[in-house]
């Protein structure tokens, strides 16, 4: 069954979400990083997360999807958000990747 409008995603359920904008900005202290992401979320209540993938080895690239979950019956009205994520850790060889739902940015990080 096909998720829209009229058919909510079941309750606590996670899925990818669109983004709109994302950016490497530089954290506090030396050679760290943060990413921030917005966009429009489908559902006033989605909590919207930046959830690192898992690796065995470092990518060139470390994934980071841009989540949403609901904790109950999903409000349809739209709303912005912004979500950050500070980048100790999940930095790959060359950068990041930022994933949504149909779209993918990828960015070097020094």
């Amino acid at each position: 069954m096909s998720e829209d409008s009229t058919h909510p995603p079941p309750p606590s359920s996670v899925r990818p979400v669109d983004f709109e904008e994302a950016r490497v900005v530089p954290g506090v202290a030396p050679d760290s990083f943060i990413l921030i992401v917005s966009g429009t979320k489908p559902y006033l209540n989605m909590k919207v997360e930046l959830s690192p993938l898992v690796y065995v080895r470092q990518p060139e690239h470390w994934g980071i999807e841009v989540t949403g979950s609901l904790p109950g019956v999903g409000l349809p009205a739209t709303a912005p958000y912004t979500v950050s994520l500070p980048l100790d850790g999940v930095l790959g060889t060359e950068g990041i990747e930022v994933i949504g739902a149909r779209n993918r940015r990828t960015f070097d990080v020094p």
